[in-house]
């Protein structure tokens, strides 16, 4: 199990008063051996009451205290338990969750927490604990005054030259980037400096006014816009070694001390040398320093030490571990090794460093060998498989004499198991504290708590029966509400269109000349003025420069193979006759579409009334902190079920980003109001998951939930059906059943479909039958391009979530020809870190004997498999024991694509990757990645040349998409490589791929709204997508010394030149100051034009044109502006206005000040409007 390294529920309740009910104090004088001052011999500690004897050793004593753990995941554990119990935060020192030897580097993250722990262990002076497993602690560390040395403290109002500050952030090893992202990054932007500071929660934005800091601000990593004002802040090493030129040149001398210095690009030695940190640098550290430390160098001789791994075997097996690999893999000329003695304590150098520390050392020693204080619980685990599940329990509690008090995660757990105990009459009384627990006189308690293993307390007084006694290890959800994730809100126009990620020689379509190819930014100066264009090659070599406050009439191109679609030929009217032939094709597609919009106006949905107290107490118990994105979601759902119109309504999210969590708000709705409420999802196992999860989160209101799949008897399912009908189930879920059976629903009132495009084509139009009676609401992860289509214009509605829940990581994705020694080195890395791993096999014929394969490949590890094919019993029962990490490697077919949620599994091994489709590849990559660890996705293949080209496209665009939130993007993806005829039909693939599929959106949505304006089909052809031009005689651009990154220019200009109002554009004008520093007069200009072309393409203005002394401006044949203003100027200033027919007027004015001629066209639009 993992840390989640995030806040967690504290249910107050002190556990040392519990302890004291029974004398608890007295423990240490009755049972401690002390055979030295220094070293203290206790017995084996069980379960949970290790935690209690911490929590209360702890609140005795005034020191510091470090506990040894004997593997990574018993940390995790007992950081959660003592976390659970008293309130207190308990820090754990991880290890790089590499291999030894590794060519991986670990996280900037874990780099971050490791620097932050060393140097909070020199410097503060408050108790504390630290956490460290046995094998972390035999690592070398950096001498204890590298970090001082190399660390940074800045204060508002201290005077520090910014270029020598740059200076000292790139000695101390911090990256500089265009846009800071994680830990070790900074940014400048000309009085401007973002960094990332290692140790620190969020990033800051320091602003300088000369050589003096003016002000620090946190901020947002997503929208980049700053947050709160600090005081100070201390910038730690950005790694565990030294990159400035002393502490390459020591590594240098010491490299070729050991080895022979190597000129080949690839060597290790060579990178260094040229100041290049490569991966895995971190098992050649001790070369940076005359000499290495290790953790007992970093805290105080007075801490107090709670050893749990005394005379364990993970010492010499990690040891012996370390030098199998060393001899395995020091055969690399570019990579010599350094010998495991340089890089670890030996055993008895560890015992040495022991000696200086009082000590308890707990169990694995023959000075007790039982206590009767704390004792073990026997196997008491409920067995689904036999006849009596609770046959183990029953027995112990039969001959058990004392108090039973049984503790569960949660209210929904808890309703679990007192549904199991009823089974054998046993009825707990319910309290709100362990602490009531132990004070009652009941021979039967329940309360929640996150303990997680019980023991049985001193002579049979009472036992402590936890939720993982009973049903095994399970995976906590531990608590995120302090953790805010902002995101802006997000158009989904945006987020299609968006031009950050274009690429060079990519092709893209101009609105009017049509389909070209990038070539880049180009900045050309003509009569004192510059300006930045977007150059586009064209057929025959012919070159366009498009204004980029034109990139409006910009998309990029999808929908058909790049290297088979032509360029578009400019000075011909072929692309104005290939437009026209597409729009009288699409007023078709688009009548079709309005049918169903039609029938949703005119049916009169119901209306839902929200009790707002009800939903707030319902709201409250969700144990997460809400992104922003989130929230608008659920409030766009709110806003549709209490309107009178049906909703239909498609909510869009990445994989785990929280798409559950609306579906269980518009479920409450719902059902608070009386009505039915079913969940349609694509697979058995993801209906268990979705009925576990929404019988959790409902179970404290009288909500009836039910499940109809295969996991449930015939006899069950009639009973369901049954009651459904008689309304005696609120919410269903379930799979293809629900639909493909006649059911007779009492009052229902919402529908959510799960993945919709997991559905077949008839399951489709069986759904379609309930889109104008009742309430929808549809969610994915990669909407297929039609629903994207019908989303884009209104038919349906759309929400997206776009950022990611706190501390989630991207996964790291690798294609690579299948070998074992990549699956061994995955397996290892996950499962050293105390995780679990999926490795999907999709054939039913050959997993069994994959799964042996792994077992011989890895004895000491347990494997088991599972696919679509099995029993239903025994799919339940594998998945259920993976789940509770009874095993560690879990083989599987594509059944485990939607919605399986193990925040333990960090790897995921896809074989023959190839042959799976692109969705799929980002559903089955999001089954890791849950939590705050970082996750790997391995996609193992054929050699390349047995691979299509088709699938090399799909491997190469799925590891190119490591972005959180990136799974929005693969419908246009799958347009790219798949083409529109088999996503779209071949009616309007032809369409799609003459115009690029952004385009054929917009045209789409062009005769959709014609005709939802009773407009002719002829009179699509008066829409005009033009804005008004501009042309002032002016400097309009964003300077490449203000923001020097293309993509983000393109970026800035593609969302200026796209906004629909002057308050769109002054939030980027906010944006741009905040982000970016105080504007340059060019930038000005350039969002000073955008109003003007906003109001005046209004206002039916074509074009304006200024210059130093005279100009001119054209209107449309009907312009929206006040002719009777109009008049009145030509009369009052009859010299500088004059009428060139009827469309156009002549200026004369003379004004060489660019900035006066702006004032001078906003003050003549405010005078016609």
């Amino acid at each position: 199990m993992y840390s989640q390294n995030i806040p967690v529920i504290y249910y107050q309740q002190n556990v040392n008063l519990i302890m004291m009910q029974f004398d608890y104090p007295n423990l240490f004088k009755s049972l401690v051996n002390n055979s030295n001052h220094k070293k203290h011999f206790l017995p084996p500690l069980e379960g949970s009451s290790r935690a209690v004897f911490i929590d209360s050793l702890y609140q005795s004593m005034t020191r510091s205290m470090l506990i040894i753990t004997q593997n990574n995941q018993e940390t995790f554990i007992l950081q959660n338990q003592i976390e659970q119990l008293s309130g207190y935060s308990v820090d754990v020192f991880t290890d790089w969750e590499t291999l030894p030897y590794d060519h991986f580097s670990a996280n900037q993250d874990i780099i971050s927490n490791r620097l932050t722990i060393l140097n909070k262990a020199l410097h503060f002076t408050e108790k504390k604990i630290i956490i460290v497993s046995v094998t972390t602690l035999l690592l070398k560390l950096p001498p204890v005054t590298y970090i001082n040395q190399y660390s940074l403290m800045i204060k508002r109002e201290q005077v520090l030259p910014l270029e020598n500050f740059v200076k000292k952030l790139i000695n101390n090893g911090y990256s500089r980037v265009e846009q800071v992202n994680e830990h070790g990054q900074f940014a400048k932007r000309g009085s401007l400096l973002d960094i990332y500071p290692m140790g620190s929660e969020l990033p800051i934005r320091i602003d300088f006014f000369d050589d003096e800091i003016d002000s620090i601000k946190l901020f947002d990593i997503d929208t980049q816009l700053s947050t709160d004002e600090v005081a100070s802040v201390e910038l730690l090493p950005a790694y565990e070694f030294p990159t400035d030129k002393n502490g390459i040149e020591l590594f240098r001398t010491k490299w070729r001390e050991k080895f022979t210095s190597s000129k080949a690009t690839e060597s290790i030695y060579n990178k260094v040398s040229k100041k290049i940190i490569p991966d895995g640098i971190e098992y050649w550290f001790p070369l940076f320093f005359k000499e290495t430390a290790n953790f007992f160098d970093y805290i105080s001789q007075n801490t107090l030490i709670l050893n749990f791994a005394y005379n364990t075997k993970d010492i010499p097996n990690f040891l012996q571990e370390t030098k199998t690999r060393f001899v395995n893999m020091n055969v690399d000329i570019h990579r010599p090794l350094l010998e495991p003695k340089e890089l670890w304590l030996k055993e008895d150098q560890l015992h040495q460093q022991l000696t200086k520390y009082e000590q308890y050392i707990i169990g694995n020693n023959d000075k007790f060998k039982a206590w009767d204080l704390l004792t073990k619980l026997p196997n008491i685990s409920i067995n689904n498989k036999q006849k009596n599940p609770l046959h183990h329990f029953e027995i112990f509690q039969k001959k058990f004499e004392g108090r039973i008090i049984f503790t569960t995660e949660s209210s929904g757990r808890r309703e679990v198991l007192l549904q199991f105990l009823s089974q054998i009459k046993i009825y707990p009384k319910s309290y709100d504290t362990l602490l009531e627990c132990v004070n009652s006189s009941e021979q039967f308690t329940i309360t929640i708590n996150q303990l997680e293993d019980g023991f049985i307390f001193e002579n049979n007084v009472f036992a402590l029966v936890c939720e993982n006694d009973l049903f095994g290890q399970r995976i906590t959800h531990y608590n995120n509400k302090k953790n805010k994730n902002k995101s802006v809100k997000n158009n989904p126009n945006t987020i299609i269109k968006n031009l950050a990620e274009l690429k060079l020689n990519q092709l893209i379509v101009h609105h009017d000349h049509g389909i070209g190819c990038f070539k880049g930014l180009e900045t050309i100066e003509t009569n004192n003025m510059i300006s930045e264009f977007m150059t586009i090659h064209y057929q025959n070599d012919a070159v366009l420069y498009v204004p980029v406050g034109s990139l409006n009439l910009i998309s990029r191109y999808t929908g058909g193979n790049e290297e088979n679609t032509k360029l578009s030929k400019l000075g011909t009217e072929q692309w104005a006759i290939t437009k026209q032939k597409v729009k009288e094709k699409v007023h078709d597609v688009a009548a079709e579409l309005l049918d169903v919009y039609s029938l949703r106006e005119l049916s009169k949905g119901f209306a839902f009334n929200l009790n707002k107290d009800l939903y707030r107490s319902f709201s409250e118990m969700f144990p997460f902190e809400e992104t922003e994105d989130q929230l608008n979601a659920i409030n766009d759902v709110l806003r549709d079920m209490t309107s009178p119109k049906s909703m239909d309504r498609l909510v869009c999210g990445d994989v785990g980003f929280g798409k559950t969590e609306v579906a269980m708000r518009a479920s409450f709705l719902c059902v608070e109001n009386a009505k039915q409420a079913i969940i349609l999802v694509p697979t058995t196992l993801l209906a268990q998951q979705h009925f576990e999860n929404f019988r959790d989160r409902f179970s404290a209101f009288p909500f009836k939930i039910e499940m109809l799949s295969r996991f449930k008897t015939a006899k069950e399912q009639k009973q369901i059906l049954t009651d459904l009908e008689a309304g005696k189930i609120d919410i269903l879920i379930g799979t293809h059943k629900l639909i493909n059976t006649t059911i007779d629903y009492h009052d229902l009132g919402l529908l959510i479909i799960d993945e919709e495009h997991r559905f077949g084509v008839k399951q489709k139009e069986k759904l379609k039958a309930f889109r104008n009676s009742i309430d929808i609401l549809t969610m994915t992860a990669t909407p297929i391009p039609r629903t994207l289509n019908m989303a884009m214009h209104s038919i349906r509605e759309l929400s997206i979530i776009a950022t990611p829940p706190a501390k989630r990581m991207p996964i790291k994705t690798f294609v690579t020809e299948h070998n074992s020694s990549t699956i061994r080195e995955a397996i290892e890395r996950e499962t050293l870190r105390g995780g679990q791993v999926f490795f999907l096999h999709n054939d039913v014929k050959t997993i069994e004997k994959v799964s042996e394969d792994l077992q011989l490949l890895f004895p000491k590890i347990k494997v088991s498999f599972a696919h679509g094919q099995m029993r239903e019993k025994q799919l339940e029962d594998v998945m259920n024991n993976f789940y509770h990490q009874r095993f560690q490697i879990l083989v599987c077919t594509t059944i485990i694509e939607t919605g399986i949620d193990i925040p333990s599994a960090n790897t995921i091994i896809i074989d023959r990757a190839d042959k799976l489709g692109l969705a799929q590849l980002h559903q089955i990559k999001g089954r890791v990645g849950r939590s705050s660890h970082q996750a790997y996705a391995y996609l193992l293949t054929p050699p390349k040349k047995l691979i299509t080209k088709d699938a090399l496209k799909r491997l190469e665009a799925i590891s190119s998409l490591e972005d959180l939130g990136a799974g929005f993007m693969l419908a246009t993806h799958d347009l790219e490589i798949r083409g529109a005829g088999e996503l779209l039909g071949e009616e309007q693939s032809g369409q799609i791929q003459s115009v690029g599929y952004s385009m054929y959106i917009d045209m789409l949505n062009d005769a959709v709204k014609n005709l939802k304006n009773g407009n002719s089909k002829e009179s699509l052809n008066l829409i005009n997508h033009r804005t008004t031009e501009v042309e002032l005689g002016i400097s309009a651009l964003i300077p490449e010394d203000y923001i020097p990154d293309t993509n983000i220019r393109l970026s800035i200009y593609k969302r200026l030149s796209s906004c629909e109002t002057s308050e769109q554009i002054e939030k980027i004008h906010i944006e741009l100051i905040d982000r970016f520093g105080l504007l340059p007069s060019y930038v000005k200009n350039f969002i000073e034009i955008q109003k003007i072309k906003n109001i005046s393409s209004s206002l039916g203005i074509k074009k304006i044109q200024l210059n130093n002394n005279s100009g001119k401006i054209e209107f449309t044949k009907q312009p929206n502006i006040s002719h009777e203003s109009m008049i009145q100027l030509l009369q009052k200033f009859p010299n500088r206005y004059s009428l060139k027919g009827p469309d156009t007027l002549i200026i004369k004015y003379e004004n060489n000040q660019p900035a006066k001629r702006i004032d001078f066209i906003n003050e003549f639009i405010k005078q016609i409007k």
